[in-house]
């Protein structure tokens, strides 16, 4: 019984581990780059755009774009009660809108939800 709880453990690590390395791959932002904060949450719950599953996405400038680079399980529990489909949080982001999409080359929340009860659309 302990090898298999210890063998699930050592599973669980190395999804995390491999999940972790196929986002976001820049820990600081670049300083020859634009930072912008934005406002970042579920594409499909809380920012107006098309689809049927939770997708990350941020509003820059007042138009929603699903993100690359990183995704929106990599940044907690979506869920939750501060999660992305519960609530719209800031970001401070790098990156650059291709194809209508955010490929972010750094990702990180700066605060706590800022709006929890946006209707969903």
């Amino acid at each position: 019984m302990k090898k298999i709880i210890s063998i699930l453990l050592l599973s669980c690590f190395l999804l995390s581990a491999t999940v972790q390395s196929q986002t976001v791959k820049t820990a600081t932002p670049d300083p020859n780059k634009k930072l912008q904060v934005v406002e970042a949450s579920c594409g499909q719950c809380k920012l107006g755009l098309p689809g049927k599953s939770c997708d990350l996405a941020v509003r820059i400038d007042g138009k929603s774009y699903f993100v690359d680079g990183t995704d929106i399980n990599s940044h907690g529990d979506a869920h939750a009660k501060d999660g992305f489909c519960e609530s719209v949080r800031k970001a401070e982001v790098q990156g650059t809108i291709i194809n209508n999409r955010f490929k972010a080359s750094y990702f990180k929340l700066v605060s706590e939800p800022v709006i929890n009860q946006l209707k969903k659309s």
